[in-house]
């Protein structure tokens, strides 16, 4: 099967054998696979996969299962799915846990349903169930126009919340507001920790939501209403930062974070089942829907792995197959 691999911090294309499943796995023939911030850090030597996920990269996947383990009961060959995957994505050909795998919603096509297992967990997981964002409080997103922000936006004001994101042009926030974010700052002309006291009279927000980190930590903290809640899932800016610990003890602020792809597949088929009940409605009704910035075919991944260097799309870069 054609497979994308890393070779010396590049993306090649290769001739690999087709994956062999497990008992509780089905194999998977990719349609479209999701580009991912972690697939860039791997690629750079900054994130190696778990010692039991394939080498190749790729989180998420959408395709048509045409085999399935000996234990798998719900799903049978011929499924249209979506999954999440712990690497194997850029390839015809992948495994994938049956707990983990999604159905695609109606009117869906491929390439859509590829852009929504990273992003939708990884946003569920840290807003709803480790941040516990609750209807009427104030969200701050940074980095409001990726894939993981465009998914928080629309969740978050799903479910009633106030929503402030940050981006670094003017068109980017123009986009957000367009898609319900109630308040857009660009980061580049304006300092959005002084834009937010401003906003929220002084008040602060009360879950920030933040993939950047670095000289980012100090200012979010000026940025939380007592009783806040920072989450970290990423580190653009880096993994190091001066902290002042007094607003910390003083707001009462509770500062925590996350990584998704070495959890087990027990804790990540419990968010499976929150995505399921409670999200795949509102993607059948076109209340919210994953947007997409950019298609490539999977020979040129490492076309799509430089536009996402770039920061110049808006929503999520698919691979097609």
């Amino acid at each position: 099967m054609l497979a994308i691999e890393i070779n010396n911090h590049y993306l090649q294309s290769t001739d690999r054998a087709i994956p062999q499943i497990s008992k509780n796995e089905v194999l998977i023939k990719v349609a479209a696979a999701g580009i991912n911030r972690p697939d860039i850090m791997q690629r750079q030597g900054l994130y190696p996969p778990p010692k039991d996920a394939s080498d190749i990269p790729g989180l998420e996947i959408s395709g048509t299962i045409i085999k399935i383990g000996s234990k798998v009961t719900l799903l049978k060959e011929g499924d249209k799915v979506c999954a999440l995957v712990t690497g194997g994505g850029y390839a015809e050909y992948c495994t994938a846990s049956a707990d983990l795998c999604l159905p695609i919603p109606s009117n869906y096509d491929f390439i859509q349903a590829a852009a929504l297992p990273e992003t939708f967990f990884t946003v569920w997981s840290n807003l709803f169930d480790r941040a516990k964002l609750t209807k009427g409080e104030t969200l701050l997103i940074h980095g409001g126009s990726s894939g993981i922000g465009t998914t928080a936006i629309q969740l978050a004001k799903a479910f009633s919340a106030n929503v402030i994101i940050t981006a670094g042009t003017d068109e980017k926030c123009d986009f957000c507001t367009k898609l319900g974010a109630d308040t857009a700052i660009n980061y580049k002309t304006h300092d959005f920790a002084s834009e937010i006291k401003d906003l929220t009279q002084g008040q602060g927000v009360d879950v920030i939501l933040d993939m950047i980190g670095g000289d980012y930590f100090p200012r979010n903290l000026k940025c939380m209403n007592f009783d806040g809640r920072l989450v970290q899932i990423a580190i653009q800016n880096g993994p190091k930062s001066e902290v002042n610990l007094l607003p910390i003890m003083l707001k009462r602020l509770t500062i925590t974070g996350s990584t998704l792809r070495t959890r087990s597949n027990t804790f990540k088929n419990e968010i499976a089942k929150q995505l399921l009940t409670k999200v795949w409605p509102l993607l059948e009704s076109g209340k919210i829907e994953p947007i997409i910035s950019t298609t490539f075919a999977l020979k040129d991944a490492d076309k799509a792995h430089h536009l996402m260097e770039s920061s110049q799309h808006i929503g999520k870069i698919i691979l097609t197959v």
